[in-house]
């Protein structure tokens, strides 16, 4: 009975130890994607801070924080418009380029994850029986993104290209594992923490200096015109 049970010991403690492992690595996974989708938000947020100590300075002491939020939320939008319209070719592409990149590789990620447990409204596609990898149409889209941003002069074209073309990368670089190894090994421990870390980390740092390149340079122009409330008294300048 001991011959029979050790292996039966030595299996469960294994698959106990596999379980772990694959729920830490999906937690990094759903915890990648949600400070991807967050990046953004953090630095909105912040902008709305700033606009809302600018908003309740101008009001009497009384008033509160409340009163002041719907503008301060206004003036943020309008300087992210604002920040964005104003700035330079090559920062927009690179910004629309990062933010196709960053959008498409965190919700690639949560909707494979979904699919493989189950509450992902939609499935695996497959083509005569074969399962079509995202890298299929993610270089389908970033070649003919990339092709059509050369053959043109169009520089508003070329920025809402930029955007196709950073989701093509998404796609693609996600599945970077799979076309190195040339097996699938999307669902490995290798496959699944290290290009998410590496290139999920960059994206979400280059897209946040961008992101706080255009606010800052939305709220000296519409500060300029007059739209938003100055800078308190002493405040520090804006770079």
């Amino acid at each position: 009975m001991t011959l029979r049970r050790l292996p039966t010991r030595v299996t469960r403690r294994a698959r106990a130890r596999t379980r772990f492992r694959w729920a830490r690595s999906e937690q990094a996974t759903l915890a990648l994607a949600t400070v991807a989708l967050g990046g953004a938000g953090v630095v909105l947020a912040g902008q709305f801070g700033r606009m809302l100590a600018r908003r309740s300075h101008l009001r009497p002491s009384g008033d509160g924080l409340v009163e002041a939020a719907p503008a301060a939320a206004v003036d943020t939008v309008n300087i992210a418009v604002s920040g964005y319209s104003d700035a330079s070719h090559s920062e927009t592409v690179l910004f629309n380029l990062l933010a196709g990149f960053l959008g498409s590789f965190a919700i690639v990620r949560v909707s494979t994850l979904g699919i493989r447990q189950s509450w992902w409204p939609f499935q695996n596609v497959s083509l005569g029986g074969r399962h079509i990898h995202h890298f299929v149409p993610g270089i389908l889209v970033a070649f003919a993104s990339g092709t059509t941003a050369l053959l043109t002069d169009d520089k508003k074209l070329e920025e809402r290209l930029a955007v196709s073309a950073g989701v093509g990368m998404g796609l693609t670089f996600d599945e970077a594992a799979l076309l190195l190894d040339l097996r699938d090994v999307y669902w490995t421990r290798e496959g699944l923490l290290s290009i998410q870390l590496s290139l999920g980390a960059t994206a979400i740092l280059s897209i946040a200096i961008l992101t706080q390149r255009i606010l800052r340079r939305g709220e000296r122009r519409q500060e300029a015109e007059g739209l938003i409330p100055p800078a308190r008294p002493g405040a520090t300048a804006l770079p």
